[in-house]
């Protein structure tokens, strides 16, 4: 018998709102749904134009991020990039980083090392006020 665990993304549980996120976001963390012992793996939905509150880095562990609809920004330390459909990036694990959806909105899948809670930082307003406008 094979091992393996089959997950919707769109069925795993929405965490943002108990992070105190907005309805503009969705944050699905799957690595416990789907039995992951070293990989993150966190699938985002972003209304139109919405930018993720805070920037937020880890201790060592790298992320990739992946745009599977829409489009989006990501601000990475300070270069700000445009992503598209299937555009992918990796971003170093103590480098800040945060998105903000396209004006179609976006959905992002994230992936790299399973970061804890003690090994991240976020930081509220990194990104300041400028918008994509």
């Amino acid at each position: 018998m094979s091992d393996y665990t089959h997950k919707r993304l769109p069925d795993v549980d929405d965490m943002a709102p108990q992070f105190g996120m907005p309805a503009e976001m969705q944050a699905r963390f799957a690595a416990r749904p789907l039995g992951l012992e070293r990989t993150g793996l966190t699938y985002f939905r972003l209304a139109p134009g919405f930018r993720i509150p805070f920037g937020h880095r880890h201790e060592d562990q790298e992320e990739v991020y992946v745009v599977i609809r829409g489009s989006a920004r990501i601000k990475v330390g300070d270069d700000v990039l445009e992503l598209n459909e299937l555009d992918a990036v990796r971003v170093a694990g103590d480098t800040l980083r945060n998105l903000e959806a396209g004006p179609d909105g976006a959905e992002v899948i994230a992936f790299g090392e399973h970061a804890g809670q003690e090994q991240s930082e976020m930081v509220p307003g990194w990104w300041g006020e400028e918008s994509s406008s």
